[in-house]
């Protein structure tokens, strides 16, 4: 039984095993936790995300969609090697397994065939999604599996699990397939040597942007609370285009929308493309700082 690590001490874990680590958006509060219970923690799952680019994929894995809401997962994990963290606490990502399964995993022995789908696996699995098709042609570069095992290892290490603590989302749920493209047997392998040694030592993390990421179009719709929603808001106040009577506020609204228009047409925007939806290129201009 374990007790989760903090968003800081998962940080440093994976940036102490020679990750490089991007924060993004607002994953720190970024989690399910209003639905379930997230812990005692008892291992850490491995997925494959069936996309492809890095922007999209992580978006996807922050937000989730309309039948599975984000996050996803905890870390995704580009081709390059990079590690996203897009959610901190209970995530959407290993769903109902085997309990005999998980008893295996607590007490790090062999797993027994994952036959039953009785247990809420995103109660007690850290999980990592991994961009690639799943397909079985998409290839697996060696910094993306070096990355695995790092990240693998970074939560295994703080947490003084062995490698049996590690598994792949084929071996908790019947019918998955996901990791495509290796095998867990030789991930494992590898992240038991790694435990073997002393991690590799924190890489040079990247600086953090100064302003916000566009998130998309998508995330700009009724329901959507978010202080990035509040950050824009105030932004829009100060370069005059503000249309609020109270706020602005996190909860995007009528008002958000009519402001963000006043923005487009300030910057020269007209008709539908002046329809109060943000886009990239006048969401860029904006330069909403970093929340």
């Amino acid at each position: 039984m374990a007790t989760p690590l903090s968003a800081d001490k998962l940080l440093k874990a994976l940036r102490d095993e020679g990750l490089t680590v991007v924060q993004h958006r607002s994953w720190r509060t970024n989690n399910r936790n209003h639905k379930g219970p997230w812990g005692p923690t008892h291992g850490v799952m491995i997925h494959h995300t069936v996309t492809s680019g890095t922007a999209t994929s992580v978006e996807l894995c922050y937000n989730g969609h309309s039948a599975l809401p984000g996050p996803l997962c905890h870390g995704v994990i580009a081709k390059d090697g990079t590690v996203y963290l897009v959610g901190n606490g209970r995530a959407n990502h290993a769903g109902l397994g085997d309990d005999d399964v998980l008893r295996a995993v607590v007490a790090e022995k062999a797993l027994p065939p994952d036959n039953e789908a009785n247990t809420d696996g995103n109660r007690y699995f850290y999980g990592f999604e991994c961009v690639n098709l799943g397909d079985g042609k998409d290839p697996w570069p060696a910094a993306q599996l070096l990355a695995i095992e790092r990240a693998a290892a970074a939560v295994c290490r703080a947490h003084g699990w062995s490698q049996r603590s590690v598994i792949g989302h084929l071996e908790w749920q019947p019918g998955k397939i996901d990791p495509r493209g290796f095998t867990m047997n030789s991930m494992r392998t590898r992240i038991g040597k790694r435990l073997e040694g002393a991690p590799d030592g924190p890489a040079e993390p990247p600086p953090r942007p100064t302003c916000e990421p566009f998130p998309g179009a998508s995330f700009f719709t009724v329901g959507r609370n978010s202080p990035i929603v509040a950050a824009m808001g105030r932004r829009l106040v100060a370069e005059g285009c503000g249309r609020y009577t109270v706020g602005p506020g996190p909860a995007w609204s009528t008002a958000d929308r009519n402001s963000y228009a006043a923005w487009q047409r300030k910057l020269g925007y007209t008709g539908t493309d002046a329809d109060g939806i943000p886009g990239k290129a006048t969401w860029d201009r904006l330069k909403v700082p970093n929340v």
